[in-house]
């Protein structure tokens, strides 16, 4: 059965791939034999037991995680973890944040109220359009952790290479960028990543967490579910945890698997990516707000430099079949998420409009 289904530039909740939507509607009644849908399932039957072991294990296979690693479901989504953070990784009460764009800044915000925040490099000076020189940061000897937004959703910024944290523990938010690359998960001392973007359905976030960072001395006052000791001790699962969520992460773990893993995902990326940044490079109208080298291979804001042409191009997406095409109120103009899901057929129509739209108004 085929749907009249839009093209989402949506940056989250986003597309999702339509293999995965369309097994996920096969088993939606019936899973796999049990007589119900995993939304009405227990999490503590042995049915969904080998849900939640198995999307774990395709993440493990998929990122190559050590075994050092726990890899944590939690609730919340991504911006719980600016407080998780800090709460369960600031044990010196000092911490390092680098300041590239919306979501970093509010992890800063956040992030004070747990202890002492050097912002140790910012791109705020030219409205977050590049990332700040990271070689040589002036990290104190007692820093607990240095941070970074490693792709800015409402800027469209990526990191090309990570910051020189001098020994110090390395955290990422990886949210809008996570699986859409192979990473070097020995990099990092914590990766955090709310799935709706590139993986699920809103309303979790997966947690890759180095073992000695799981620390018992928390603040007593610290809520049992803020700290991970609680969900590494009890396999994502100390109270119900976001079953359908889980379930639907992994249909994608497999899905990236069986097209030949993030290497893969990669290529197709960088591909479909080229064909927006060529079009905005040769055009008139449009200009992409990002330096070259950072720009990001998931979110690609541009603008026209008038906010009522800029307006009309949305309302012109929008009636065409081209959703969620309006920038953040921080940019302004128009952004293009471009998730893995997002098949290179969608931005070339969408490039082909804008051509169209171009030649019309220009």
């Amino acid at each position: 059965m085929k749907y009249n289904r839009t093209y989402n530039f949506s940056a989250g909740p986003a597309t999702m791939p339509e293999p995965v939507l369309e097994e996920i509607r096969d088993e939606m009644m019936n899973y796999r034999g049990s007589g119900m849908c995993v939304m009405e399932m227990s999490h503590r039957s042995p049915v969904y037991q080998q849900i939640i072991d198995e999307a774990e294990q395709d993440l493990r296979e998929l990122m190559h995680i050590p075994d050092n690693y726990k890899v944590l479901f939690i609730q919340g989504g991504a911006t719980l973890q600016f407080a998780m953070i800090p709460m369960n990784l600031m044990k010196n009460g000092v911490a390092c944040y680098v300041e590239t764009g919306a979501w970093s800044k509010k992890a800063i915000a956040e992030a004070k109220k747990y202890g002492d925040v050097h912002v140790v490099a910012s791109s705020k000076d030219r409205n977050f359009c590049y990332i700040p020189n990271c070689d040589d940061l002036d990290i104190p000897e007692n820093a607990d952790y240095v941070y970074i937004c490693e792709n800015e959703t409402i800027h469209g910024v990526t990191w090309p290479k990570l910051p020189n944290t001098k020994g110090h523990v390395l955290v990422s938010d990886q949210s809008s960028m996570f699986l859409s690359r192979p990473c070097n998960v020995s990099d990092y001392g914590l990766i955090y990543a709310g799935v709706q973007k590139n993986v699920g359905p809103a309303g979790m976030v997966v947690v890759i967490i180095r073992e000695d960072l799981i620390r018992e001395d928390l603040d007593p006052r610290t809520p049992i579910y803020m700290s991970y000791k609680t969900h590494a001790d009890n396999g994502s699962m100390y109270n119900t945890p976001n079953c359908w969520a889980i379930y639907c992460c992994g249909k994608v773990f497999k899905y990236l698997k069986s097209i030949g893993g993030l290497e893969e995902m990669e290529k197709r990326n960088i591909d479909k990516a080229q064909v927006m940044y060529d079009f905005l490079d040769s055009s008139k109208m449009f200009t992409g707000t990002v330096d070259k080298e950072f720009r990001s291979l998931m979110n690609i804001p541009f603008v026209t430099g008038d906010k009522e042409l800029d307006a009309k191009v949305v309302a012109a997406t929008k009636a065409a079949g081209y959703d969620n095409l309006k920038g953040h109120k921080s940019v302004g103009g128009l952004r293009a998420s471009v998730y893995n899901a997002m098949p290179k057929e969608g931005v070339e129509a969408l490039v082909e409009f804008l051509k169209k739209f171009e030649a019309e108004n220009g």
